[in-house]
Parts: structure tokens; C-alpha cells; sequence
């Protein structure tokens, strides 16, 4: 199938740039027998069906971007992180980044990012940075990139982070460290609604799908059979398989919100 399919228009003034001061009152469309029907997130536990179980992604978004200086030049720079590929939670760890600068990130370049240091090893097959990070003034690098990093929001949001986004950009279930974005569909959920469909009956489970940076990138194919498709880490719990067999013995719905699949 042609990618020029799926093209339509989207005025850039109809892109939100801030969230709602609440979650659950964005709009949702329903597509019902009756045809469509604009609701709200809040109206999602009447909409689902009795006794469901419903999955979840807790992925936690990291501040992945980090903004820094180029050693001895002073020459600005920016690494977005996007996967660790050493074991976490030391001093030091080594990841798979992007990374802007004025000039070419060489291996063997030095990067300060103030309690964060940075030295490019190389390139990967794909043209990504292997970047070795060192935290310098907190036990970990997960620690350091906390402190020094910065909210990574969709290209389509024109506007620069701001602490707020460290609250607003995360799911009210996120827990497990390892997105560079955030399951956007779940941003909309509230545990009052979460609480509502407890009350019906339904049984909330969870999966972690660290969403990657194929988010982010566009489809240049003509086709999309030509397409490669980046891949993600992900872990369903034994609990939620059990879930998941449960609500199939019973005949229940099962309803995967802000997940890409179950």
C-alpha cells in the first residue's frame, strides 16, 4: 500500500501544544452502531463492556535529551537517547543515541553535560551514536540523565520543555523506566476513571512496552511494504498472561489502552 494513502490535511492550529488541565476531559470518538459519537476519556468506563479486562502500558518516559558542550571547544550540543545497550544502574553505561552539533561527532569526542559526561565510541550499522556516559556527581547514570535531561516531546509540539511536562508527559500508571516517548493514548486516563471501571467489575493488568524511537521517525517509502519497521522491548508479566486467559474463559472484552498490541 502507497504511504500517500494515508496523507490528509492538519492545520498546524489544531495541533494542541498544552494538555487540558484534565486528563479525562479530551474528546474521544466513539464508533458505535449507531454510527460516530464525540464523548470524553471520563465517559470510557459507561463505554466498556461489563466485566472486561483492561492492559495497560507502565512504561516511564526518561528525559532523554540532553543538552551540552562539545570538550575543550565549548561548541554547543544535543544527544537524544534511545536505547541502553550495557546493563543499568551504574556509574557508567553505554547507549545508543542521535546526536546534533555544528560539527561531526567524531569517536573519540568528549561531551559535557554537566553532572553527566559523555565520550562517542562510534557509529552502529544503522548511522546511530554509541555513546559511553559517566555520571560524575550522583551514584548512577540513570540518576545523572533524571537531573540533566530534558522532557523528549513530539516534533509536532513547537515549543521547548518545561518541568510541568516531567508530571504531564507520563501515563498516571508509568513505572518502569525505559520510553523515549510516552504511550500518547494513555495520557488521557485517571485513576478515577481506573477506580470506575474497578467498580463495574472490569480487572486492570499491565504490560511494559518501552516505546522507541521509531515514534519518531517518519516513513520515507514509497510503499509500505518497503518499510523497516524499528523494533521495542517489551515484557508481559505472567500475571497478566493469566489475566489475559481468565477473560477469555469467561468471553470478556479485552481492552488494551495506551498499549501499541496485545
Amino acid at each position: 500500500m502507497r504511504v500517500d494513502a494515508f496523507d490528509y490535511p492538519l492545520p498546524e492550529e489544531l495541533i494542541a501544544s498544552e494538555p487540558l488541565p484534565e486528563r479525562d476531559a479530551s474528546r474521544l470518538l466513539v464508533l458505535g452502531p449507531d454510527g460516530l459519537d464525540d464523548r470524553r476519556v471520563v465517559d470510557l468506563p459507561s463505554l466498556a463492556p461489563a466485566r472486561c479486562l483492561v492492559i495497560v502500558n507502565d512504561t516511564r518516559v526518561i528525559p532523554a535529551r540532553l543538552l551540552g558542550h562539545r570538550k575543550p571547544t565549548g561548541g554547543k550540543v544535543e544527544i537524544f537517547l534511545c536505547e541502553r545497550v550495557s546493563d543499568p544502574g551504574g556509574a557508567e553505561e553505554i547507549w545508543r543515541a542521535l546526536g546534533r552539533a555544528s560539527k561531526e561527532l567524531r569517536p573519540g569526542t568528549e561531551l559535557d553535560f554537566g553532572p553527566l559526561a559523555a565520550i562517542v565510541r562510534g557509529r552502529t550499522e544503522d548511522g546511530m551514536l554509541e555513546v559511553a556516559l559517566s555520571a560524575r556527581e550522583h551514584p548512577s547514570v540513570a540518576a545523572a540523565i533524571e537531573a540533566v535531561g530534558h522532557v523528549p516531546l513530539p516534533p509536532y509540539i513547537k515549543r521547548a520543555d518545561r518541568p510541568a511536562d516531567r508530571e504531564r508527559y507520563q501515563t498516571v500508571f508509568a513505572a518502569s523506566d525505559g520510553a523515549v516517548a510516552a504511550p500518547t493514548a494513555g495520557l488521557h486516563l485517571t485513576e478515577r476513571i481506573f477506580d470506575e471501571l474497578r467498580a463495574a467489575g472490569a480487572e486492570i493488568a499491565k504490560v511494559t512496552l518501552h516505546v522507541g524511537l521509531g515514534t519518531f521517525q517518519p516513513v520515507t517509502a514509497e510503499d509500505l511494504d518497503d518499510h523497516a519497521m524499528h523494533s521495542e522491548r517489551y515484557v508481559v508479566p505472567v500475571e497478566t498472561a493469566r489475566a489475559i486467559d481468565r477473560a477469555r474463559e469467561r468471553g470478556a472484552a479485552v481492552l488494551a489502552v495506551g498499549t501499541t498490541s496485545v
